[in-house]
């Protein structure tokens, strides 16, 4: 597929949609409001989603056939919605597609990048601030790994859950190495450039 026909793509379905899609496969009759909450608990840890954009997104998707009002939802409740046969296909037509990773915008390296117009101190704080909150991820990653492991793996999805969790583990621990490392490196004395040895004054005659 050339990059013309995912762009064409892209602009037929935002990202978004794609979300519902795949998130009414995992559990069907979900109103905006499980939709959001689903994300919030489950992709959210890898995947910002603008919760504006989820009722915009429920309304075009059900205009297209891609996902149908659940006939069993009582009036007195949200709408809930599933997706259709015509939705799933969709999805599948967009998971076969090679995906793209839109470029990150993260204070944290932009602030270590122009360190050197601060005191050390300033970026050494950064740093353990950093390695802090990678701390505190890295224990829930393993504690949702923990609880995951005990479930019976009766659902589909849930070795590609794992997938994704062990792979935020790895990196979250590929961050905490590199920041210790970079602690050691920042806050170390400055090499004392080497000096030619002094020569003896020259004797008189």
């Amino acid at each position: 597929m050339s990059l013309l026909d995912i762009s064409i793509s892209y602009m037929n379905h935002s990202r978004t949609d794609y979300v519902i899609l795949g998130l009414l496969t995992v559990e069907p009759n979900l109103s905006g409001y499980d939709i959001r909450k689903a994300v919030e608990s489950s992709i959210g840890y890898f995947w910002s989603e603008s919760y504006g954009q989820i009722y915009p997104a429920l309304k075009r998707l059900a205009a297209k056939g891609l996902i149908q009002p659940s006939a069993s939802t009582p009036k007195s409740r949200r709408r809930q919605y599933s997706i259709t046969p015509s939705g799933r296909q969709s999805l599948q037509q967009w998971l076969a597609q090679p995906f793209y990773n839109e470029p990150p915008r993260n204070e944290f390296l932009l602030k270590l990048f122009f360190g050197a117009e601060a005191p050390v101190s300033v970026s050494a704080a950064h740093i353990r601030d950093l390695n802090q909150k990678n701390r505190q991820m890295l224990a829930t990653a393993l504690e949702i790994e923990s609880m995951a492991q005990k479930q019976p793996p009766q659902s589909p999805h849930l070795p590609y859950w794992m997938l994704t969790l062990t792979l935020g583990i790895a990196l979250t621990r590929a961050a905490l190495e590199w920041g210790e490392s970079a602690l050691a490196q920042i806050e170390s004395p400055a090499p004392t450039p080497d000096l030619p040895p002094p020569h003896d004054p020259p004797s008189r005659p």
